[in-house]
């Protein structure tokens, strides 16, 4: 196999395991916000719309819709008089006043409708890998070159076929240098709980290794080297697929996958790419899985003997955000499926992980940032246990979150009624 860089999540396969918790919550004065919750759809099939941006006009304060297009946004009260701008890939961009979304609302988006007139189809480029290596070169005109000091909201789960044995959650100060240099970013963790059912995973763990970092990797442009760069691109095969628009600008589509002679496990998905600028808008791609033994050796770092491990699906999702004119990083998704089989067993076990971080809010910082080692998380980090804070319905307080899907509303609900027991 090639010395390539590993993919973002590592997963550490071990026997049954216990983790001492550590209290990671920090004391923090809570100001006054409401709550804004409801629903975007499609306005003709009504089907609900994920990854939906919502932000509030004139700030960096957002969140995303969850995977069933449900979303919670906290809005400080000096924003109430104000705007939300909803948009979403492929449809039109829509602005609606905070005073006049009450109760639990329904926003409905209407598709965009592309058209590649004369103009567009004699400026595409002819070349879509050409494309992408100008995307990549551009990076430093078109992406945020400050340090920026980014609010996030962070939740992996680990579920055994389809019951959920591990939930972990996170808010995250994500220290983002600019992105004409090369030094890496660093997570700052202000908050986190954490509860794993041990007894659902059998006499197997799984532990995610890398936490917050693993999605914050997903951004391509910050971290080409993970997918492709100016050196092994030329193992993919690329193409134009058909063109889109995101609040009414053009988008070139580019088509990606492995030459059918190389070997290795690589990448094959879609890149989504602003027609005037070239910037990287959104990116969703799969790791190809076919070749079971080396595509898990890119993912397991330690397994029992008697375990044969390997992964079924590994999808990925990066999106950025325009604010001034310069792009950044909005949020990102990874779904991990792996299938286990235990020597001498006549039935498998399925563990899907899924981890997304969105972030809610964001500054540009002046001078360089201090770290703090209490609280610095290492790119190697597993989160620790830490269920009190289910607990507690006012956890997050201003803190704007990823509104958790009905699965997982009920894993919390289970996790609430366990701690009340005496």
């Amino acid at each position: 196999m090639k010395n390539k860089l590993p993919l973002y999540p590592t997963l550490l396969m071990v026997c049954l395991f216990v983790v001492c918790g550590t209290n990671y919550l920090i004391a923090q004065n809570i100001s006054n916000f409401i709550e804004i919750k409801g629903t975007v759809v499609d306005e003709t099939s009504r089907n609900h719309l994920v990854f939906t941006d919502l932000v509030i006009k004139g700030t960096n304060i957002s969140t995303v819709t969850n995977m069933d297009g449900e979303f919670l946004l906290k809005v400080p009260t000096n924003h109430i008089d104000g705007m939300v701008i909803i948009s979403h890939l492929g449809y039109e961009k829509k602005e609606i006043e905070i005073s006049s979304l009450k109760g639990k609302v329904k926003i409905t988006l209407k598709q965009a409708i592309t058209t590649l007139d004369a103009v567009n189809l004699i400026a595409r480029p002819s070349n879509a890998k050409e494309l992408v290596l100008e995307t990549l070169r551009k990076k430093g005109a078109l992406y945020n070159n400050d340090n920026t000091l980014m609010t996030a909201f962070y939740r992996e789960t680990i579920k055994k076929r389809r019951k959920n044995a591990s939930l972990s959650e996170a808010v995250v100060k994500i220290h983002k240098q600019p992105y004409t240099n090369y030094r890496k970013d660093n997570i700052e963790l202000v908050k986190a709980r954490k509860n794993t059912n041990y007894n659902r995973l059998d006499t197997l763990a799984l532990k995610l290794q890398g936490g917050p970092f693993s999605n914050l990797y997903t951004d391509l442009v910050k971290y080409p080297e993970f997918i492709f760069t100016e050196e092994d691109i030329d193992d993919y095969e690329f193409s134009f697929g058909e063109s889109t628009n995101i609040n009414k600008k053009l988008v070139y589509v580019v088509n990606f996958k492995q030459s059918s002679f190389i070997r290795d496990p690589l990448y094959f998905g879609k890149l989504y790419i602003d027609a005037s600028t070239l910037a990287l808008t959104n990116a969703v791609y799969s790791l190809n899985v076919e070749n079971k033994e080396l595509s898990s050796q890119m993912f397991v770092r330690k397994k029992p003997r008697k375990v044969d491990v390997h992964p079924t699906k590994a999808n990925y999702r990066v999106n950025y955000r325009i604010q001034n004119g310069k792009w950044h990083y909005a949020y990102s998704n990874i779904l991990l499926s792996f299938k286990v089989n235990w020597k001498g067993k006549l039935f498998n076990s399925i563990y899907t992980l899924n981890s997304e971080m969105a972030v809610t809010d964001w500054e540009i910082h002046e001078s360089k940032f201090a770290k703090l080692k209490d609280q610095m998380l290492r790119p190697s980090t597993i989160m620790s246990d830490q269920a009190s804070g289910f607990s507690d319905p006012e956890f997050w307080g201003e803190y704007n979150i990823i509104e958790p899907e009905k699965s997982i509303e009920n894993a919390i609900a289970k996790i609430q009624k366990q701690l009340k027991k005496p």
